[in-house]
């Protein structure tokens, strides 16, 4: 079986399809040995891939880096080229299939949060964008999907029959297990000017990704435990204060808790381990995910997780995190009390995510991965 598969995100690894096609190529390939990978990219990409396998085929394409050659690549470059190589079957890693497929064409479709959430549904160019490849997804032959509820958003918003929708889980990348090591912590906690206890946040700061109700809850954590565990709020701030993209940074003094909360900044992949391993707690109040792939890494860490009881979290978490309302700001709260207090409430906590964590591995995602693309081929 030879398969191409869009890397148009392979130089993004901070973004959810960046870690999916970087976890999943050498797992397909270590999982079949007779399977063949074509991965496509833009031209500028190609010195960042060393293929892990003879049976790996890395193909760099001349393209404008806009969003308009990012279109061309995806409905032009990408199929035409597939066609021309022979491949049995292609796989988009994200929500772009090509309106007109040339062969068999798998998408996978991360969450709908363009037709889902109003506020990110953008202008007219990026609602027609949308519209193009919600299309084109109706068209392929399968889509996967992270979560079961995502494919529920898939089945209600782009009613395709279900049996045409499949979840995939993804994973937390291997280097993500807990970090014991005094002196590399010690070199992470001095890199980003973290303290000895903290609450960690690690994530963007869009509006969906909830920042101001965490903040609003850390008005009660503030009071109760003083400056005992202040909250850090890790990963590039907005540039500007806007409705999608609020600065915590007002919200914090606005709230009067401005000198309990710190701003590391962007924190580098390597160092994220490391990072999670020396946090009390983890925070990820989202109000919509199609995964929730921080959840996992905070857990595969061994940190203590409180997190929302929307969308895909749940199914995600399971018991081995604190599932709150992303609008029960107290709740919140409170859950992030007790874990600072109780010792062994967050051992037990610890236990059951590095558990919960234990059950999503590449290996089962490229299984599941590989039945999906034979499946496919059989139709």
């Amino acid at each position: 079986m030879r398969v191409a598969i869009n890397g148009w995100f392979w130089d993004q690894p901070t973004t959810g399809s960046g870690q999916m096609v970087r976890q999943l190529l050498p797992a397909l390939l270590q999982a079949d040995d007779a399977l063949e990978i074509v991965l496509v990219l833009p031209h500028w990409t190609a010195d960042q891939v060393t293929a892990p396998s003879p049976r790996m085929q890395v193909v760099a394409v001349p393209c404008h880096r806009s969003h308009l050659g990012k279109v061309w690549f995806e409905q032009i470059t990408f199929p035409r080229l597939c066609a021309r190589m022979g491949v049995d079957l292609a796989h988009v890693p994200y929500f772009a299939p090509p309106l007109q497929p040339l062969q068999k064409t798998l998408v996978t479709i991360h969450d709908l949060i363009p037709l889902v959430l109003p506020a990110y549904r953008g202008g007219p160019l990026v609602r027609l964008y949308t519209a193009l490849v919600a299309t084109a997804a109706r068209r392929a032959h399968l889509i996967l999907t992270d979560s079961q509820a995502s494919r529920q958003d898939i089945l209600k918003r782009l009613r395709v029959p279900e049996e045409r929708v499949r979840v995939v889980h993804l994973a937390a990348a291997p280097h993500y297990r807990p970090v014991h090591d005094a002196t590399a912590l010690c070199s992470v906690r001095k890199k980003y000017q973290l303290p000895e206890r903290f609450v960690l946040w690690l994530s963007g700061f869009d509006v969906r990704k909830n920042a101001a109700a965490l903040l609003h809850a850390y008005t009660w954590v503030a009071h109760a435990l003083g400056d005992a565990y202040p909250l850090v709020m890790a990963g590039n701030l907005p540039a500007r204060d806007t409705p999608l993209f609020p600065d915590p940074r007002r919200i914090a003094m606005e709230l009067d808790i401005a000198a309990a909360v710190l701003y590391p900044g962007f924190i580098a992949e390597e160092d994220k381990p490391a990072v999670y391993s020396a946090a009390t707690v983890f925070v990820y109040p989202s109000r919509y995910e199609g995964f929730g792939l921080p959840v996992l890494e905070a857990m595969a860490c061994g940190t203590p997780v409180v997190t929302s009881n929307v969308s895909s979290l749940p199914e995600l978490a399971g018991d081995a995190a604190f599932q709150v309302s992303p609008e029960d700001t107290r709740s919140m709260g409170a859950a992030i009390i007790a874990l600072c207090v109780d010792e062994a409430l967050r051992e037990e906590m610890r236990r059951r995510g590095l558990a919960r964590a234990a059950a999503f591995t590449w290996q089962h995602t490229a299984s599941a991965t590989l039945d999906a693309y034979r499946k496919t081929l059989q139709s």
